[in-house]
């Protein structure tokens, strides 16, 4: 697979995946779209393979991040917010 379709499915699974981590949570959303954006544009005329490579294994681990890392909780009072697993209390 060549680099140019690399970049392309890293693309379009980053804004996947932020459309199923941040489903319902529409600030959220817009500022994964902003940032995904940004990267990729800031990014675009990189020539290096070994540089679009680095990039590319870096957009990579960010969508793992978010997939398995982020968990979105509603917050119900000062000290206690509920998961759409679990509620979690904090300490203060």
């Amino acid at each position: 697979m060549g680099q140019a379709t690399k970049v392309l499915q890293l693309f379009k699974t980053l804004h996947r995946t932020r459309q199923q981590v941040f489903k319902n949570d529409t600030r959220a959303l817009e500022a994964a779209r902003i940032k995904i954006n940004e990267e990729f544009k800031n990014n675009k005329s990189e020539t290096s393979p070994k540089k679009i490579e680095e990039l590319i294994k870096i957009g990579s681990d960010v969508e793992l991040l978010l997939r398995t890392s982020v968990i979105q909780g509603i917050h119900t009072d000062h000290n206690t917010l509920i998961s759409l697993r679990t509620t979690v209390t904090t300490k203060r």
